[in-house]
């Protein structure tokens, strides 16, 4: 590239460049270089700080201003989107086949691409986070066949969601809805997005000065909760759950 940017040491353990010392065009972007290491990627993550390239470009880390999450209780569903879920068979689960779904992400066409970010150097990074019990999966099940879905990273209480995808109209918004309302269950107030776009203004999103969701993510990630997987935790949620009074209706 021909931006002059800091270059992460090969070390994985060591710090980042502060988040506040991002570019501001393109937006957040602050550093390159390094690795996919979990501690590399776990260390990145609790300081606000994601990995963003496409094939042929070096890692590329990023913090951008402001920043888009949702709070937990605070993702709207439309009247039609309740009305579907009242009436689905759809069932959502966690961690059933976190390959799958992030496999089904980097597939997925979006608008203004070509290609897609999630590397098969992501794909690995990510699986192996998972066997840790660090990233999970979100799935929307239609019988065996999976709808939609979503991926992310926990540290703490706060989610860092990365991707999410839909085989059917509706899937990643089951997916999205179910994410809030367990994290909002186990007192998780927080799940971030990274970048905004109207799809996500429309489901709630809201976007944060970088030093209010930094100071945010620092204190939710130094909660004690344990790494592994979500499964049993989660649960095999219905859809019709969704529709139940707890959403704000758009």
């Amino acid at each position: 590239m021909s931006l002059r940017l800091p270059v992460l040491d090969i070390d994985p353990a060591s710090p980042f460049p502060p988040a506040d010392s991002a570019l501001r065009e393109p937006d957040g972007l602050l550093a390159m270089g390094g690795d996919l290491s979990p501690q590399r990627l776990l260390n990145a993550y609790a300081h606000g700080i994601f990995p963003w390239f496409s094939d042929g470009q070096p890692i590329l880390w990023w913090s951008p201003d402001p920043r888009t999450l949702f709070r937990s209780d605070g993702v709207h569903l439309s009247s039609r989107m309740r009305r579907q879920f009242r009436r689905s068979v759809w069932r959502i689960v966690a961690d059933h086949d976190f390959d799958a779904v992030i496999s089904a992400c980097a597939a997925m066409p979006r608008p203004g691409q070509d290609g897609t970010w999630i590397t098969s150097e992501m794909q690995a990074a990510y699986s192996e986070l998972h066997r840790l019990g660090h990233a999970h999966s979100i799935e929307v099940r239609d019988g065996d066949r999976m709808v939609g879905g979503l991926y992310g990273v926990a540290i703490g209480r706060m989610f860092f969601g990365e991707s999410m995808f839909s085989a059917e109209p509706g899937g990643s918004k089951a997916a999205l809805a179910a994410l809030a309302l367990r994290l909002r269950e186990w007192g998780w107030p927080l799940f971030d997005a990274q970048v905004g776009n109207p799809h996500l203004a429309t489901l709630g999103a809201e976007a944060w000065p970088r030093p209010r969701f930094l100071a945010a993510v620092a204190e939710l990630c130094s909660k004690p909760e344990k790494p592994g997987s979500w499964a049993e935790a989660f649960g095999a949620l219905p859809a019709p759950e969704l529709a139940r009074p707890g959403f704000d209706a758009v």
